[in-house]
């Protein structure tokens, strides 16, 4: 059996906030809370995995750019 190889996100905080995913296994992207290692594991396709992470990506530059405009 293949075990997944997690590493944490880039975007988890110092605060313990942490998610790690694993791209290892081929068809499956891996996510789980790094601060529950023997818990659940959110196994995805890499197609829900892209589309998740860009919709992550299109948010993230919507609030930045909103937070930039002036207000009236």
């Amino acid at each position: 059996m293949i075990e997944f190889v997690f590493v944490k996100s880039t975007y988890s905080s110092q605060t313990g906030e942490c998610v790690e995913v694993a791209h290892n296994v081929p068809g499956t992207i891996a996510v789980r809370d790094s601060k529950a290692k023997r818990g659940p594991i959110l196994r995805i396709t890499p197609t829900a995995w892209l589309t998740f992470h860009t919709a992550l990506r299109t948010s993230d530059a919507g609030e930045s750019e909103a937070h930039r405009r002036p207000r009236p």
